[in-house]
């Protein structure tokens, strides 16, 4: 019965508009239904061209409208997961689109919701420690990104097939472009159970903040197996909230004890910060170091291995590309990303080659990786990195992609700004000049998404 359900659903969202040769866009082949929300669906599939299974989050356009979300929500969204590489966060792969539904193909978490596991009972400290320093390396790293999840949950943290944890549902997340002159986020959002008392003030909010205090309370529920806030009326729970009154099991040990007490510290300025819990002595019992520099180290300042597809996809080009006029979709995403791209009818060989020149003559930096399709330049000591990665845009265009680190803003001789005035001028120069038609807005989607749990809250 239930598999008859799901495929007569699974019709309705895949239409004829959708699929080639019976799979979605003849890409994906669409299975059971996963989870569904007020505007997504979520689905397990497979890409048939590689075998691996994904989720793929099915959209309805109409629904969107209907709803009247901003359409900055989606730009915003896909930003974010397209920055965010951590093995601790589920990895965005594509997005794909037709004229009435948006596809965002995703890993696929086999191990489902951690909300799950610990409904039947909660953990023991080793267990709730475990996850809960996966949990504080990547709420670390999206921090150093300038990334704030603000909907931080057990419903939203997903459990891979070895049992890691990875955090989804970045639909309600702000970047630090968000944050308003007085230093201080100020849309109120996040699920009442878990949101920080200076949110229910209505006053501005710290992002790094409130996502430490819903971390805190993530933990108290993996120990305990309850919520330390709940009440079936809203008013006395946000009451009990802003008062900081909770009690802690009595089983819980004298460190866990302190841990909590200071997430849960309804004084933001005062309460603990991923540093100080990274350095508590609860917290690094049995803990890996090299966790805790993830979000210090740059993941993306990598030359990528030579098998992956140099062709560019639907996803890369959504992302935003200057040649293509597409970077108002994100507004000031990429200074984040530390990525610029440009469009170019030079091969990638000659791109490489010439580059090599131009960096021969510049003032301490040397190629640290070469190969066809780009380079890795260092430098500075240690005070810039640059990744130039070349893919093929169509049979005559490249698109360069140029990941760069620069921990010193000036070189030492002249004062001038190494990348602006002295790097970036020969990508500039190497662009292709006929620049392509501006898309349609039929081409380009901008059609707002987020796919959170109806508990969440949302108020602009």
């Amino acid at each position: 019965m239930e598999d008859r359900e799901t495929t007569t659903v699974t019709e309705v969202e895949f239409t004829a508009e959708n699929r080639r040769g019976g799979l979605l866009l003849g890409k994906y082949e669409v299975g059971k239904l996963v989870g569904c929300g007020a505007f997504a669906k979520v689905y397990h599939g497979r890409n048939t061209e590689t075998g691996q299974s994904v989720a793929i989050k099915v959209v309805s356009k109409q629904r969107l409208q209907k709803g009247g979300l901003n359409p900055a929500n989606i730009k915003r969204e896909i930003a974010i997961m397209h920055r965010l590489r951590h093995p601790c966060i589920v990895r965005l792969l594509e997005v794909l689109a037709t004229k009435s539904k948006i596809f965002f193909v995703m890993e696929f978490a086999k191990g489902g919701e951690l909300f799950a596991k610990v409904s039947k009972g909660r953990f023991c400290e080793d267990l709730s420690r475990r996850y809960f320093q996966q949990l504080i390396s990547a709420v670390g790293y999206c921090h150093s990104r300038g990334v704030f999840h603000r909907d931080l949950k057990p419903e939203n943290l997903l459990l891979d097939d070895k049992l890691d944890l990875k955090i989804s549902d970045f639909g309600l997340s702000a970047l630090a472009d968000q944050i308003r002159p007085d230093g201080l986020l100020h849309t109120l959002c996040g699920t009442p159970a878990y949101v920080a008392p200076e949110v229910l003030a209505k006053k501005g909010y710290d992002g790094a903040k409130i996502d430490v205090w819903s971390c805190g309370i993530i933990l108290f529920v993996l120990n305990a197996g309850y919520l330390p806030f709940n009440d079936h009326n809203l008013m006395v729970m946000y009451r009990k909230i802003y008062k900081g009154e909770f009690r802690i099991p009595k089983w819980t040990s004298p460190d866990l004890r302190r841990l909590l007490t200071r997430l849960l510290d309804t004084n933001p300025h005062t309460r603990i910060t991923i540093e100080e819990i990274i350095h508590d002595p609860w917290f690094k019992h049995g803990y890996d170091d090299r966790m805790s520099k993830f979000h210090l180290e740059d993941s993306d300042m990598k030359l990528p291995a030579d098998e992956i597809d140099r062709r560019m996809n639907a996803f890369d080009i959504i992302a935003g590309s200057p040649g293509f006029n597409l970077s108002g979709l994100f507004g000031d995403a990429r200074k984040y990303d530390r990525v610029e791209r440009f469009v170019s009818a030079w091969t990638a060989e000659r791109v490489v080659a010439k580059l090599e020149e131009e960096i021969a003559g510049a003032e301490s930096l040397e190629v640290a990786k070469k190969e066809a399709w780009g380079m890795k330049i260092e430098g500075q000591n240690g005070n810039f990195a640059m990744v130039v990665e070349i893919k093929q845009l169509t049979d005559e265009l490249v698109m360069v992609e140029v990941r760069k680190r620069q921990r010193a803003t000036t070189t030492a001789a002249s004062g001038r700004d190494l990348w602006t005035d002295s790097i970036k001028p020969f990508f500039l120069a190497i662009m292709h000049h006929h620049q392509p038609q501006e898309p349609s807005a039929s081409q380009v989607n901008t059609t707002p998404v987020s796919l959170v749990g109806t508990s969440s809250i949302y108020h602009s």
